[in-house]
């Protein structure tokens, strides 16, 4: 067996008798010094060994295929009818989505962008629209043309005003005209307006009355709309309300329609009764906008390929005449990719040097036509997209801590034959930022911190050890002077 001598023998740790150890005053204030030291090299060690180094580099982007990109947004339009407005997508691969509403929401806005009603749902304005067979056959006038003097008038002398907002270029117009004329006889003949005056039928001719049209905020020809008598006030906001007609514009649906209107008002007192308009009448009925504004929010998905964001004024069965529209609009929102919750980048503020500078270029700004470009003008935003991503690497393995696509934006104002549009054309770069996060090990901060004690301890007793034989040789040497 090894003695237990030869085992002292190896000891790197030999002891000294305390007896012939000595404290000083000098070695205590050193120690003292050293331990502040070494607790203040420590403190430096940990806040390095806390603090995340970064690198960034520039790669190809590792998007797979088929993979989609998130577009989210809040724009304004102060004069869009919610009723008309459509946004649409489209791509370099021929993809061609059109009125998007499933993720989209609309809500009427009046030209201050203040909210003016609850969000208007476009299902009754989308559906295809019946309108009987094509006639060349003329029938006599039955509704009454209204203009802005008289139409103030009937309004209120007739408990059920129907005007049809028209315009004589229009296909639409001219295509339900001989249903509209068939169907005002039809009714002039069963509720007689001296007779029994309860309901009337009209027409406004919006190229020889614009202001009335424009009031009541007609924007896609033609336009049907039930004006009530003593329904049509003005709320605090100061607009009429009335309602819309999205059913067929054949005859006999206009009749229908007609007639659900009339069956609840008595004959003789023209007073409404208890159960209201029927059911078959309300569900082609709906509030009009009480203003000509809209707001557009929600999100679409997109493929990572050059492509457009359009919002524009489209409907199946109405046309718009395009020297009247006018796409401005204010950009409350518009950024690409998952949202960026602002509490997820507080509790990341290490990353705000790469991260939130430019996913909302668009932001607050606002794109007003004065009418000084002239008509028929389109807005255009050409957007150039770049995807930063961030990683970690822990326990030998990379992970994703977030993504983000940043964006240049430049605008424009064009003339177009077309109708106007609110274009958002968007290009995605085919490099990405990586920005790759290099934590440091525990196991190097423990060797850093065994060098700063065992370096300060080392170091303070040669320092200690020089003081005190320099302190006794000056001893020794007054020692021998004064022998």
């Amino acid at each position: 067996m090894v003695s237990s001598t030869k085992l002292k023998s190896v000891d790197f740790y030999r002891k000294i008798p305390r007896d012939l150890t000595e404290a000083s005053l000098s070695g205590a204030g050193l120690s003292i010094v050293a331990a502040l030291f070494m607790m203040f090299l420590f403190g430096m060690e940990l806040s390095s060994y806390l603090e995340v180094n970064t690198t960034t580099a520039v790669i190809v982007d590792k998007s797979s295929d088929g993979d989609f990109l998130r577009i989210d947004f809040n724009i304004s339009f102060p004069a869009l009818s919610c009723e008309f407005a459509s946004v649409d997508v489209s791509d370099v691969l021929g993809t061609n989505r059109l009125n998007i509403t499933k993720t989209i929401r609309k809500f009427p806005i009046d030209p201050h962008l203040r909210s003016t009603g609850a969000e208007f749902h476009s299902g009754l304005a989308l559906h295809n629209i019946y309108h009987g067979e094509e006639t060349k056959e003329e029938f006599p006038d039955g509704a009454i043309p209204l203009t802005s003097a008289s139409f103030e008038a009937l309004s209120h002398h007739f408990p059920i005003l129907v005007v049809n907002f028209n315009a004589p270029w229009c296909y639409w117009s001219n295509r339900l005209k001989p249903a509209w004329e068939k169907a005002a006889n039809i009714i002039k003949q069963r509720y007689d307006p001296e007779a029994d005056g309860r309901v009337l039928l009209g027409n406004v001719d919006c190229t020889e009355e614009p202001a009335l049209c424009k009031r009541n905020h007609i924007q896609g020809y033609p336009s049907i709309r039930i004006f009530r008598k003593g329904s049509d006030l003005r709320e605090d906001h100061g607009h009429h309300e009335h309602e819309s007609y999205y059913g067929d514009r054949d005859t006999d649906s206009i009749v229908k329609m007609v007639e659900g209107l009339v069956a609840p008002i008595h004959p003789e007192t023209h007073k409404v009764a208890l159960d209201g308009k029927s059911n078959d009448t309300v569900k082609n009925l709906k509030k009009a906008p009480v203003t000509g504004g809209c707001r557009v929010e929600g999100y679409v998905r997109v493929k990572k390929v050059p492509g457009n964001l359009v919002i524009s004024a489209h409907s199946g069965a109405h046309s718009f005449d395009s020297s009247q529209m006018n796409m401005s609009h204010v950009v409350s929102h518009l950024s690409f990719g998952r949202m960026i919750s602002p509490r997820l980048l507080t509790d990341m503020k290490r990353l705000l040097p790469y991260l939130g500078l430019s996913h909302d270029r668009l932001d607050g700004k606002a794109f007003i036509n004065q009418h000084e470009f002239g008509a028929n003008v389109t807005i255009e935003h050409y957007l150039q997209i770049v995807k930063t991503e961030v990683i970690t690497r822990r326990s030998g393995q990379e992970h994703s801590l977030i993504e983000e696509y940043e964006y240049t934006a430049h605008s424009s104002v064009a003339q177009t034959y077309y109708l106007p549009v609110a274009k958002f054309h968007f290009e995605l770069s085919p490099m990405q930022i990586l920005i790759t996060e290099n934590p440091k090990s525990f196991s190097h901060f423990i060797t850093n911190l065994c060098a700063i004690i065992g370096g300060v301890f080392t170091v303070a007793g040669i320092l200690d050890s020089i003081f005190h034989n320099t302190v006794r040789l000056i001893k020794k040497v007054e020692l021998g002077k004064n022998i």
